[in-house]
């Protein structure tokens, strides 16, 4: 399995870097909103409305974001027995009949595919219907998750 301090450094990376994108785009989009010629020609000329709900948004997405650095600041995965429950901070392999895929559950910064030697790890979150799902699961022990793609199966082959 890999290292869960690595994967937590890619994750705080990605947090960090999703963090400075928005945040310029957000300023950039307020300016234009505020930008003497956004001022509308006629009642039914609504970029500047448009432009500034766009920048709230922005806004608020570089919020969640920031909360999200400062989970992952802060946290540090225990290390996971075979007769451990999954919890927060396991790295887990699940099987399927459509293969098998590893997640490592996360306070934050859920969805995000992390690179490792040989594949990759996706982040979940324990708010996430997958995450939990997995959270209280022991080895060998089997679930199954509704997904918007319908039920699916797993069984959990793997903890640390």
């Amino acid at each position: 399995m890999p290292s869960k301090e690595a994967l937590i450094e890619q994750l705080r990376t990605r947090v960090a870097t999703d963090i400075a994108l928005l945040t310029e785009s957000q300023r950039t989009i307020q300016a234009g909103a505020t930008h003497e010629q956004s001022r509308p020609e006629d009642d039914k000329d609504t970029r500047a409305v448009e432009s500034s709900y766009l920048a709230r948004g922005l806004a608020d997405r570089v919020a969640d974001l920031r909360h999200a650095a400062a989970l992952l600041a802060s946290f540090r995965p225990k290390q996971f027995g075979v007769d451990d429950a999954v919890a927060l901070g396991a790295l887990v392999r699940l099987e399927s009949s459509t293969g098998d895929a590893s997640y490592f559950v996360v306070p934050a910064a859920g969805g995000l595919e992390l690179e490792v030697e040989g594949g990759s790890v996706t982040s979940v979150t324990p708010t996430a219907p997958l995450g939990a799902a997995l959270i209280g699961l022991f080895l060998d022990e089997d679930v199954e998750v509704s997904t918007p793609k319908g039920s699916r199966s797993f069984t959990l082959v793997a903890i640390d």
